[in-house]
């Protein structure tokens, strides 16, 4: 079917059903200007003196933390990003009643900015902030108006992103109430994201619903066991959403 056609059946769906969660990633900020890593335009294809892989890992965080921040703040932080079509229906879907969570794995907080209230952060948000020593609270201004390692006004101590960094594991609570969300959706759309990272990706397995949707605009490993697979702009298709 085309994309018209897809977007009606997605209308069908959602007027049908009222526990609907959402499974998001990369694809859904790209739209709001944030690279995506993973794309042929996004930074694993950059040119950099490490992978990014490598300076996005705890232990470089650890041994380079001068060269970690300035990559952080050159391509990490996207502070006038506003969110998209997808963002804003998916806000208003849960207002509707029909929407009951969205799971991400962005870090860009544009989903709250949206309006959505239960939003599990797989892997944390870069409005979040906090003294490795005292555990003082930052938020974004104050990270991008330092200079080097941004130090803790109260005690001195570093302050490091609550963003989950390749070696670093995710929060156990957040991933528990991903799993029962996921286990308990009726309808499960999966969006703007290749299923490439892990475990995020394996918590697809948890889902036991009617509906599972899938809107990519490159193919990924559920594009077989989806009722409704869309490839198209995610912001394209929500805003056809009524």
């Amino acid at each position: 079917m085309d994309l018209k056609e897809s977007i009606a059946e997605l209308n069908r769906i959602v007027e049908k059903y009222d526990n609907i969660v959402f499974f998001g990633g990369a694809g859904v900020s790209t739209e709001s200007g944030i690279p995506d890593f993973r794309s042929v335009d996004g930074l694993y294809h950059q040119q950099y003196d490490y992978p990014p892989e490598t300076i996005l890992s705890h232990s470089f965080y650890r041994t380079n933390p001068q060269e970690f921040f300035r990559f952080y703040r050159n391509k990490m932080l996207f502070p006038k990003a506003q969110p998209n079509a997808a963002h804003k229906k998916l806000a208003q879907l849960e207002a509707a009643r029909k929407v009951r969570a969205v799971i991400t794995q962005n870090i860009d907080g544009l989903h709250q900015a949206a309006g959505s209230k239960v939003v599990l952060e797989l892997h944390g948000s870069v409005l979040r902030n906090y003294c490795e020593r005292c555990n003082a609270f930052y938020g974004l201004d104050y990270v991008l108006n330092s200079t080097g390692v941004p130090k803790c006004e109260k005690c001195g101590g570093a302050v490091k992103p609550d963003v989950v960094l390749y070696e670093e594991s995710l929060n156990q609570a957040t991933l528990n109430a991903a799993v029962s969300y996921i286990h308990n959706a009726q309808v499960l759309i999966i969006g703007g994201t290749s299923l490439a990272v892990y475990p995020a990706a394996g918590l697809i397995d948890y889902f036991q619903g009617d509906k599972l949707v899938v809107i990519n605009k490159s193919p990924t490993p559920r594009d077989g066991s989806a009722d409704l697979l869309i490839s198209g702009s995610i912001g394209e298709v929500f805003a056809g959403i009524s």
